[in-house]
């Protein structure tokens, strides 16, 4: 079956991955801010039913589609995303020593039966008394700009956090137990939607502690992304894909970059949340959790050689940049580093061969249009190595 979650949380799609579920991510676009209610209650589940309908008239074939959206409620009002600094410090001593109530919206339309189920539910938060520097700190990190109450239970904000009554998942953004239950009203049995193999993640926790070391460190990053920022339009919105650790994109932030990362490791985001606060999230390559022509450009930085098909990657590129964006990758990664790395070479050609490149992206309207190389860390008495980055630029058509 196709089950899709109509969310963009990092959050809720971690938490179902937790659980042994592998969803579809569409992302909505439904806008939270024109959105009124009766009660903060009543205002998640309409948010929620919203997002589910929307993806819901996108799809061409039948899904189960899961909608969710939260709310923090204190004395009656509905607090969302604080989306500023100010707004969030001051929401943050708003909340400091006192109780509120979260609120989670949950649509469920299942089209094949034609069901379309609405549910809430809600889950009391206690918080701590907060210090002035404990809000500032918070606040410097990004995080509770981009989420609903403006703290996290299951991230930086836990500490903040002194206890709940009721469900914990529901505070993360998504009640496992009450989605369990809806499922079940449609047919589907929970176990049914645990994946058959755990997916393989390309890097554990240590692998990742150790990944920019044994990456060249600070240099390499740096080098790349001055590369980058030659081949990089003014402003926009920069997605990098397979973000990693984050090194590289900090690097491009650090100049003037607004960058968004996406990778599949758990290890991996781990660190680039610390890099990239607030503007990380777990996702596919292949199945981009972003609307059609959203994106001004796109990176993936040693990636497409690790890829058995660079061709779905290259699609979905090609959806999500806006009409003359660009997509910048790094290209012809040679064999001995698969040996090195412990990876055994390639039986077929290599996924990111500039040849093949070059007539895979042409098929989804991206044409070669710029080409630079960055050098890498100095290896003993070799010559320095150079790595080619090329750019493909989105028809305007």
């Amino acid at each position: 079956m196709r089950f899709v979650l109509a969310s963009q949380s990092p959050a809720r799609l971690q938490t179902l991955r937790n659980a042994g579920v592998e969803p579809e991510v569409i992302v909505s676009g439904v806008d939270e801010d024109n959105v009124t209610a009766e009660s903060p209650g009543e205002l998640a589940r309409a948010l929620a039913v919203l997002k589910a309908r929307a993806v819901v008239s996108t799809l061409t074939d039948h899904a189960t589609v899961l909608g969710c959206d939260s709310v923090l409620e204190i004395d009656g009002v509905a607090y969302g995303k604080p989306g500023t600094p100010e707004v969030a410090r001051e929401r943050l001593r708003m909340m400091s020593g006192r109780t509120g109530v979260l609120h989670t919206g949950h649509c469920l339309f299942d089209t094949r039966t034609r069901q379309e189920l609405r549910e809430l539910a809600s889950t009391t938060v206690r918080f701590a008394d907060l210090t002035e520097a404990e809000i500032d700190a918070y606040v410097a990190t990004g995080e509770p700009l981009v989420v609903a109450g403006s703290f996290t239970v299951d991230g930086l904000g836990g500490p903040f956090v002194t206890g709940i009554e009721g469900d914990y998942h529901n505070v993360v953004g998504i009640s496992l137990p009450l989605v369990r239950r809806m499922l079940a009203q449609v047919g589907i049995d929970w176990p049914s939607l645990w994946t058959a193999t755990s997916r393989k993640l390309e890097y554990d926790e240590a692998e990742a502690a150790r990944y920019d070391e044994t990456r060249g460190g600070t240099q390499r990053a740096q080098a790349a992304a001055d590369a980058i920022q030659e081949l990089l339009p003014k402003g926009g919105r920069v997605l990098e894909l397979a973000v990693g650790t984050g090194t590289v994109a900090a690097e491009l932030v650090a100049q003037g970059n607004l960058i968004h990362g996406l990778d599949l490791s758990t290890a991996m985001l781990h660190h680039a949340r610390v890099r990239l606060p607030g503007h990380v999230a777990a996702a596919d390559a292949t199945q981009l959790p972003i609307a059609d022509r959203r994106c001004d450009a796109v990176l993936a930085i040693w990636l497409l050689h690790l890829l058995d098909d660079s061709d779905q990657v290259l699609a979905e590129v090609a959806r999500v940049l806006r009409p003359d964006g660009v997509f910048i990758t790094t290209t012809e990664k040679r064999e001995s580093t698969r040996y090195a790395s412990g990876r055994t070479p390639d039986n077929h050609r290599s996924e990111d061969a500039l040849p093949l490149l070059v007539a895979r992206a042409a098929h989804h309207g991206l044409h070669l249009d710029g080409a630079t190389t960055f050098p890498g860390p100095p290896r003993g008495n070799t010559a320095i190595p150079l790595y080619p980055l090329i750019r493909f630029r989105r028809s305007a058509g």
